[in-house]
């Protein structure tokens, strides 16, 4: 017994001893230490590039502008953007956000649904169910489609490919009717509603074309997206109490969810446009001097768009290169990019035919590269991003294209 414990301690501690443990353990130690030192490494690196073309872009500007009138046009761009522009747009939130509401609540948004119904298996490849989601991105923004499309009531009537094809669908919309109106307090009603139409066709184009890239690539996914059971007449957007109550309640809920999207639009406004535009406009001073005002800057994005005008021309219809800033913000957010308008107005480069290439492709992309990636993630679809956007930045700039020969072609009529 005595012997059978001696030779189990002395297994024991030569196991302990042994070199090719105590190799391995160090291998196994040393990767993890390379590991942190790579990504430390990774970090300094990307800081180190970060920094420089920090240091370039504002380097380069201050040079041009100076760095005094550099930093006040900055600010006083954010400023006058904040009390002349957001808060316009905030109050359009608001009453649009009230309106949307009160539509919902009473039904028309119902009606609207079973309208627009026969068209979507024709023209979008879905089932009729997908009007709701384009009616209430229409009044809100993007993120409604999620909503509905996480609803089992809602998504039993998909294929999975229909279904996540739905972001594309529903971003065609998104903040359509603030859009629409803004362009339309400007004075532009016509050339907002041919936008409305150019939006339409770039949502077919984007949503036809993301079916077919999930399919080409994924064909398991042209199956239903649950047997679960379920009804259409449980989506219901209807509250408790009287009539009046119903319309006080509808109405103060609508602009309080107005005032979420106004104040969501603020980063966005104030620092895209604010860059945005420091690379359109020039300086404003007599003998073109740099002032320190606002909406002052370095006119890059112009001279770059004025090289190769002739292409926007054709496309947009464009005259001035200026009107290139639109687009490019709209890839963010929407809000900035209709908090450039007034710039261009008062800059007396703005048109009818501009207005409704700008509400198409305002309206299509609505900042789909900041929101694709967040709605397909939510639905579980993080692998198809890629197809998402790409599908969509086609889909814009159709948009674009057909509200520009749209308006061409009713000019030559009327």
């Amino acid at each position: 017994m005595d012997n059978q414990e001696n030779h189990n301690k002395r297994h024991s501690l030569l196991s302990v001893l042994n070199p090719f443990e105590v190799f391995r353990h160090h291998q196994t130690e040393t990767p993890k230490k390379n590991h942190k030192s790579k990504f430390t490494t990774r970090r300094s690196i990307e800081a180190l590039i970060f920094l420089a073309c920090f240091l370039v872009f504002f380097g380069l500007l201050a040079y041009k502008m100076t760095l005094p009138h550099m930093l006040n046009t900055f600010m006083q761009t954010a400023y006058q953007l904040l009390m002349e522009t957001v808060f316009y747009i905030m109050a359009i939130c608001v009453l649009m956000g009230a309106i949307s509401k009160l539509l919902t609540e009473f039904g028309v948004v119902r009606l609207m649904e079973n309208i627009l119904r026969p068209l979507m298996k024709p023209l979008y490849n879905l089932p009729g169910v997908a009007a709701l989601g384009a009616v209430m991105t229409f009044l809100s923004d993007n993120p409604a489609i999620i909503s509905l499309a996480k609803d089992n009531n809602f998504s039993r009537y998909f294929k999975k490919y229909q279904l996540v094809s739905l972001t594309n669908f529903g971003t065609a919309f998104g903040m359509g009717l603030v859009v629409i109106a803004f362009m339309t307090g400007k004075g532009y009603g016509g050339g907002a509603l041919v936008g409305l139409f150019g939006a339409v066709v770039g949502s077919i184009i984007s949503t036809r074309l993301m079916q077919r890239f999930t399919l080409k690539s994924f064909p398991e996914m042209d199956s239903p997206v649950t047997e679960d059971d379920g009804t259409e007449q449980n989506i219901s957007f209807r509250s408790e109490g009287s009539i009046f109550q119903r319309f006080l309640n509808a109405m103060l809920d609508g602009g309080k969810s107005g005032v979420g999207i106004g104040i969501a639009i603020i980063p966005g406004v104030l620092c895209i446009s604010t860059m945005v535009m420091m690379l359109t406009f020039g300086p404003s001073g007599e003998g073109g001097t740099y002032t320190g005002a606002a909406y002052e800057g370095v006119p890059v994005i112009t001279w770059l768009a004025d090289k190769i005008n002739f292409v926007f021309y054709w496309l947009f219809g464009f005259e001035s290169g200026q009107l290139v800033s639109f687009p490019i913000t709209a890839l963010g957010a929407v809000g900035a990019a209709i908090g450039l308008v007034p710039s261009f107005i008062d800059a007396g480069i703005i048109n009818n035919n501009a207005i409704a290439v700008f509400t198409a492709m305002g309206m299509c992309w609505s900042g789909y590269l900041s929101t694709h990636t967040a709605m397909l993630d939510s639905l579980g679809y993080r692998k198809l991003i890629g197809k998402a956007i790409g599908a969509h930045t086609i889909g814009g700039l159709c948009a674009g294209i057909a509200a520009h020969w749209t308006w061409v072609l009713i000019s030559l009529i009327f």
